[in-house]
């Protein structure tokens, strides 16, 4: 229930979600990366040729991407009245 007096805005860039989402991606990019170029046989002989970085690194980005289709489809709105906005640019 909004007030006519009431402005809504969304929390965009600030928002946690897409905090969390970018260092996901980026973890999961390097890690990624490593799978892919850093995989050698005696690595694969030790683990039992599972490449653990590579799947990690997948799991990763689709988290992040999870995360960012999160905030983008369900923003946190933020409510501000008048009131607010010029109480705030009143003080000093």
């Amino acid at each position: 229930m909004s007030k006519s007096n009431e402005l809504t805005k969304t929390a965009g860039a600030f928002d946690v979600r897409n905090f969390i989402g970018a260092l996901l991606a980026i973890f999961g990019v390097i890690l990624t990366i490593a799978g892919i170029v850093g995989f050698t046989p005696d690595e694969a002989e030790r683990t039992g040729g599972v490449d653990a970085n590579l799947w990690t690194g997948i799991g990763l980005i689709i988290a992040a991407a999870v995360f960012l289709i999160w905030a983008k489809l369900r923003p946190i709105r933020i409510v501000e009245t008048p009131d607010d906005a010029a109480g705030a640019a009143g003080t000093d």
